[in-house]
């Protein structure tokens, strides 16, 4: 009886692995104009060749038997990879329009809700909720004060901190993550907060932990295989218990903001939020409702503070390691600044070293390697294949940054490659951190500026030691998925 249940059980295996092998094959064949790529399993695609935990390096190499554009398929999905400087300025910026949706990410669809705030929206909806947030960002100050200064408020604050621990070794993560944060809260919650608030050190401490497992092996079954693995037990669930958690603070802030709201007086980005709501409120399928309000100020409070603080982290890192590096900034911010007043965005222009460090950095970390992921809004004919329409596409930042046509020494940390022989600060197409075209960060022209106005502000009252040998700090990775996060350090900042 035994006997006669295995065969059964392996006859029912043979059969439906025989209909998922036909059913990829016809996907296969109707696909047959797509890029090449490596040969699929079914259900499981491509994933046995990806590392989990290197997945960019893996679609790099992928890219040096099948070419700069390729397919894979991550489960069933058949997904285009562009992997060169060219391949991605061709689509994102040459065919801007094709390649300017969102594509296909569960995880992002889980943090949006299906697809609403700026971030993971498509269509209408993106366009309008991109153009107010950037019109926002943009008029912000209120007639108040400007977002530059707030910053330069944060650096100092940040500074007397730095002042407290009495030259002692400490792990800056946290510091950078409250700092950087408060720039952003006060943009749209109105308010900075405390460095010992416990409300903002759970909350910063829920998005850590969101970015992290964006990044890990489990982040990464879940965008493959959703619907099983959302079901399973595993780290990733408390991915899922920490987005609820910062999106209750926003609904309950968003709560807050109602209750002592003056139309004519608007604090700060919920109550410009809350504005477009009542003006919109007769509108049927409007954009703008409670739902659009708490997902889109979790994008903006989200990526204004992670990105922007494990940058200056993973900066200070490499510093260490390259003190001459440190030195020369160091008279640079004498010559320029001195000692007796605050660093501030005019003086970038006559910092062409500063400058190039910051760049530098952005291209070295390579923060999002892979990119957020693109989908065609049409079939499209590129580069003699036919990409159909909705096909997620995956535009390689990781291979842009360190492309080595674009950049003498792609893998090394080298100030010049944004200099030129008379030092000179020079720029680079291949520059992309904040990717291209028309799903270019939304926040670009803030995070450039708190890079250069809390980096200028502490080199110019500390140098940076640190108690571990030099020759020790490792500047690879912790972490690479989604994200490229900095190992644990440790520093002393010694005033100036």
């Amino acid at each position: 009886m035994e006997i006669i249940t295995t065969t059964t059980l392996l006859l029912i295996a043979c059969v439906v692995f025989l209909i998922l092998s036909i059913t990829v094959a016809r996907k296969q064949k109707r696909n047959s104009k797509l890029p090449p790529g490596p040969p699929p399993l079914p259900i499981l695609g491509n994933i046995l060749q990806i590392n989990g935990k290197e997945v960019f390096k893996s679609l790099n190499k992928l890219s040096e038997k099948y070419g700069p554009v390729y397919t894979i398929h991550m489960g069933m999905e058949p997904v285009v990879v562009l992997c060169s400087c060219d391949a991605v300025k061709e689509a994102l910026i040459e065919c801007g329009e094709e390649f300017g949706a969102r594509g296909h990410m569960p995880l992002l669809d889980r943090i949006s809700g299906g697809g609403h705030g700026v971030v993971a929206s498509n269509g209408e909806r993106w366009k309008q909720l991109r153009r107010f947030s950037l019109m926002t960002l943009r008029n912000f100050g209120m007639g108040k004060r400007s977002i530059e200064e707030r910053i330069q408020e944060e650096a100092q604050f940040l500074t007397e901190e730095f002042r407290k621990t009495n030259e002692q070794p400490l792990d800056p993560t946290f510091y950078f993550g409250k700092a950087v944060s408060n720039v952003i809260c006060s943009v749209v919650f109105g308010d900075r907060f405390e460095y010992e608030d416990k409300t903002f050190l759970r909350l910063l401490g829920l998005l850590n932990e969101v970015f992290q497992l964006f990044s890990s092996v489990w982040g990464q079954l879940y965008n493959v295989f959703p619907k099983i693995v959302g079901k399973m037990p595993g780290p990733h669930q408390k991915f899922f218990k920490s987005i609820d958690g910062i999106q209750e603070f926003i609904a309950e802030r968003v709560k807050m903001h109602k209750e002592t709201f003056d139309p004519s007086s608007p604090r700060d980005f919920i109550d410009c939020f809350l504005i477009k709501i009542e003006q919109e409120k007769d509108i049927p399928h409007s954009e703008f409702h409670m739902e659009a309000i708490v997902n889109t100020t979790f994008d903006l409070f989200g990526a204004g503070t992670e990105t922007v603080s494990t940058t200056l982290r993973y900066g200070l890192m490499i510093l260490l390691k390259h003190p001459d590096v440190e030195e020369h900034i160091h008279k640079e911010i004498d010559h320029v600044i001195g000692r007796n007043r605050a660093p501030c965005i005019e003086d970038r222009s006559r910092m062409p070293y500063m400058d190039a460090v910051i760049h530098e950095i952005q291209r070295f970390i390579d923060l999002i390697p892979m990119g957020i992921p693109h989908k065609v809004t049409r079939d499209l004919h590129f580069r003699n294949f036919v990409i159909p329409k909705d096909t997620t596409v995956y535009p390689m930042l990781s291979s842009v940054l360190r492309d080595p046509k674009q950049f003498k020494y792609p893998n090394q940390f080298n100030p010049g490659h944004f200099l030129d022989e008379n030092g000179k600060f020079c720029r680079n197409e291949a520059f992309m951190p904040f990717s291209s075209g028309k799903r270019i960060c939304l926040g670009e022209g803030l995070a450039r500026m708190e890079l250069f106005l809390f980096l200028t502000t502490i080199l110019q009252n500390f140098s940076l030691r640190t108690p571990m040998d030099i020759d020790d700090i490792d500047l690879t990775p912790l972490m690479s998925g989604f994200g490229n996060f900095p190992r644990k350090f440790q520093l002393c900042f010694i005033p100036r």
